[in-house]
């Protein structure tokens, strides 16, 4: 079967999986695919397939039937005008909040702005008026993953053009979709176009979809849940609780508030890491429940990507979270008001967990404590917290050394952090911002070097300017240590002092400004630390003002210290051993 052709059948299948029974379609050569797929729904009894030569009718045809059927309606053109034909429709949906669907053919993008016929520029035609778009490109071959992405798209565009359930404020989407010749189908070789998953049901289900049941979190005893980033510290305090009472062990990621609790999952990610990879563990889950937004660990990632395991997401808003395209349900927040009943097995299935984490606990303190390292001063800053201090984390290392080392118990405090894109930018104006707000409250920030001088402007306060109590601790490794721990840092990459002098330069960005005198500058208070313990002396004292605690460190061994955790049991193994001679 041709990409274009299988593309198009897999589109169709998905939107007819996710409720949609009536199709407006304005012929034309690119949306051929399209066309040769809806005819033979519509053969099928799938759908209701409506021809219309004029893309301005075909527009307000759906139009119509989506405001009296409150089910999305696509609305299929082909290339050029025909698009822009639409764009009367699409603002009428806009005002009025109906669910009307826009899937454009599109030439693949690469004959954009070269003077092709009947092409121009199709992302972004119909402006701010669209409530989510996409544009998919043409694709040369057909996969298992380009077929997850591509049902998974159509998902949240019918998501979307609904809105959340019971707020009403749906309206159009635009699906911009790419095809390549050939455009009609081999009629010589009629194989069977990817699947769905069994059971006949949408990719991912919604509870804005109206045929689908209520959505509910059913009571399943192999059930792990992953919690990250949510828009309000107490929305995190309520997925802890929900978890604990429905009886499902948790692994956190350390924004919101830090995860404690005895169902919590010490050392989480070093865990999930080690699953994610073994076959036959006692641990494995049915089902994975992600609350809220992954955003730090491929461990996680490669744990809802198991074969088997069935992954539902709870999330805060209708663009849920699924970069991988595994997600088959989405729930709203309102799911976590209450638990369902836990099984009889909840507590053993917690403790195995549990006891995982904690096999883990000398592997990592033997990390910690091994001088002045990444781990240990995020293990110290937490430990100096109470359940009333805020922490700001910064992005790259600062929340990925944190999640690593915390096991579930210690202090709670409120953690604030830029997760939406997780840049370095604005980290220190973020900071004062918050103490500005919570005088109450003592606020302590922790960030990377690169992320305290992208906004070191944030420590120029005017002198009649209302100035914040805020302590920050800037782990200093004079450049982007983050990369070592990625695949630019692998040591083949640095093999000979040409290639080690490359990676040091684009990636390890070393900048050798002294902080001290940049902090001398601006005013503002500097200590500079050389142990962990000089670390909690430090964090003992309260910031009057802006004060800036240095934590010098070797960039060279965040890799070796990454691995050693990841490795885990083994180095717990060898320290024991070692102290036994």
């Amino acid at each position: 079967m041709h990409p274009s052709t299988a593309f198009a059948a897999v589109l169709v299948d998905e939107l007819i999986r996710g409720g949609v029974r009536e199709v407006v379609l304005a012929p034309g050569s690119r949306s051929a695919p399209l066309a040769y797929a809806l005819e033979t729904a519509d053969r099928a009894g799938r759908l209701r397939l409506h021809v219309r030569v004029d893309e301005r009718s075909a527009g307000f045809l759906a139009l119509g039937m989506a405001k009296v059927s409150r089910r999305p309606v696509p609305v299929v053109t082909t290339s050029g005008t025909a698009v822009a034909n639409l764009h009367p429709a699409v603002l009428e949906a806009h005002h009025s909040g109906v669910p009307l669907l826009v899937l454009s053919a599109d030439r693949p993008a690469e004959l954009r702005g070269t003077g092709a016929n009947q092409t121009t520029v199709q992302p972004g035609i119909f402006g701010q008026v669209v409530r989510w778009q996409a544009d998919l490109p043409a694709p040369a071959s057909v996969s298992a993953g380009a077929n997850a992405s591509w049902r998974s798209t159509v998902c949240r565009a019918l998501a979307s053009a609904l809105g959340p359930a019971g707020r009403h404020d749906g309206g159009p989407v635009h699906l911009n979709v790419s095809f390549r010749d050939p455009l009609a189908p081999d009629l010589a070789s009629l194989e069977p176009a990817p699947t769905g998953r069994e059971g006949g049901g949408p990719w991912t289900e919604t509870l804005s979809v109206p045929s689908l049941p209520r959505a509910c979190v059913a009571s399943l005893e192999r059930t792990v849940v992953l919690l990250g980033d949510l828009p309000d510290p107490q929305l995190t305090r309520l997925a802890l609780s929900w978890a604990s009472q429905a009886g499902w062990p948790v692994l956190a990621e350390p924004f919101g508030v830090l995860a404690t609790g005895d169902h919590v999952v010490p050392h989480g990610v070093l865990v999930a890491g080690r699953l994610a990879s073994e076959d036959g563990s006692p641990l494995l889950p049915d089902r994975v429940v992600v609350v809220g937004r992954l955003t730090l660990f491929r461990e996680f990632g490669a744990l809802l990507r198991r074969p088997g395991v069935r992954v539902e997401q709870v999330a805060a808003t209708h663009q849920w979270s699924d970069p991988s395209h595994v997600v088959q349900r989405v729930h709203g927040l309102d799911v976590l008001a209450q638990a369902p009943e836990p099984s009889p097995g909840a507590r053993e299935w917690i403790d195995a967990w549990v006891s995982a984490g904690r096999g883990l606990h000398d592997a990592v303190r033997a990390v910690v404590e091994d001088g002045l390292t990444g781990p240990g001063a995020a293990a110290t800053v937490a430990a100096g917290l109470t359940d009333d201090d805020i922490l700001v984390l910064g992005s790259s290392n600062a929340p990925r050394d944190l999640a690593l080392v915390l096991d579930g118990t210690g202090p709670s405090p409120c953690v604030v952090a830029g997760r939406g894109l997780a840049g370095i930018d604005g980290t220190v104006s973020t900071a004062v911002g918050v103490a500005l707000l919570r005088p109450d409250a003592r606020t302590v920030a922790m960030m990377g070097d690169l992320t305290f001088l992208h906004d070191i402007n944030g420590v120029l306060i005017g002198p009649a300017e209302p100035h914040p109590d805020l302590t920050l601790v800037v782990v200093n490794d004079d450049g982007g240590g983050i990369f070592s721990t990625l695949e630019y840092g692998e040591p083949s990459r640095s093999a000979t002092a040409e290639t080690a002098a490359a990676t040091e330069r684009v990636f390890g960005t070393p900048h050798g400004t002294d902080l001290a005198s940049l902090c001398a500058a601006h005013h503002v208070g500097h200590v500079r630390v050389d142990s962990l313990g000089g670390l909690a002396t430090a964090l003992d004292e309260r910031a009057h003002g802006i004060r800036v605690i240095e934590v010098p460190l070797e960039r060279a061994g965040h890799r070796r210290l990454r691995d050693l955790l990841r490795r885990g049991h083994g180095l717990a193994r060898s320290k024991r051993q070692q102290s036994a001679k």
